[in-house]
């Protein structure tokens, strides 16, 4: 058989170099490893307060005074009879208890939302009446609250200043079985709203700032842990300024958050 040229034994060369090149290739591809699994995107983390539920209860309304027929109506809170609803207190300058604990009622409800809580109001404004303390006392049962707290201000003698931490006594009642849960749901409240609020204990009643009773219908109609707090005295010249402060308020819904959440945790 004739020579093939040179030039065509060289070209006939490199082709044969190259498929066994490309074959080389392909058997080194499929040697190399796996890419890595993709990592598990990570769970969020879980809030302190997730699962809890929680009623806060901002005491009074701002339109209570024009409805008096509604208010004075006589209810029972099983150790007596009493108004449906008052109208609560206010500073020399006009400024009420019930706006100042919706304002720090609604501060407290969006720190704790945010904290995982749900968080139910007993009123939805500032504006209209009631609803009756009775009322106030089934919200909280009916919603199955871990806790709840009603945000007051008192109206005592200009000279008396501090606040205080109401809670239940046992009364045969349904507040009976969390009486104890309260009482530690108050000292709870009260330890945080010292240290983080820097007011001092009432002056004027009760004892470190823990008062108990058995004539509050919120209270007395309870059957979920629940205490009342009166942030300090609207009638003391300088408390009152405070609470006239939204910085200040601010302060108190956080420390009435910390309170809370120290219990609940």
């Amino acid at each position: 058989m004739r020579a093939l040229p040179a030039s065509v034994a060289a070209i006939l060369a490199l082709a044969a170099s190259a498929c066994a090149g490309t074959a080389g290739g392909t058997a080194a591809r499929a040697e190399l490893p796996a890419p890595p699994a993709a990592k598990p995107a990570a769970k969020p983390a879980v809030k302190p307060l997730q699962g809890k539920v929680v009623v806060v209860d901002p005491g009074h309304n701002g339109g209570n005074y024009r409805y008096p027929k509604q208010i004075n109506r006589k209810v029972n809170v099983l150790t007596k009879w009493k108004a449906c609803e008052t109208t609560g207190t206010a500073d020399a300058t006009g400024y009420k208890e019930a706006t100042f604990a919706w304002d720090v009622s609604n501060r407290l409800a969006k720190i704790l939302r945010e904290q995982g809580a749900t968080v139910k109001l007993t009123r939805n404004n500032d504006n209209s009446w009631g609803p009756c303390i009775t009322e106030r006392a089934a919200i909280g049962n009916k919603a199955g609250a871990d806790a709840a707290i009603s945000v007051h201000a008192d109206g005592s003698a200009p000279a008396n200043h501090g606040f205080h931490v109401i809670m239940p006594k046992k009364i045969g009642g349904p507040v009976d079985p969390v009486v104890d849960d309260s009482r530690e749901l108050g000292i709870a409240i009260r330890d945080a709203y010292r240290k983080i609020t820097g007011l001092p204990y009432s002056t004027y009643i009760g004892s470190k700032a823990l008062d108990f009773r058995d004539d509050l219908g919120g209270l007395n109609l309870s059957s979920v842990p629940k205490v009342f707090i009166e942030c300090g005295n609207m009638r003391n010249a300088q408390e009152a300024a405070k609470f006239r402060d939204p910085e200040f308020r601010q302060r108190i819904a956080q420390a009435l958050a910390t309170g809370l959440e120290n219990y609940l945790k």
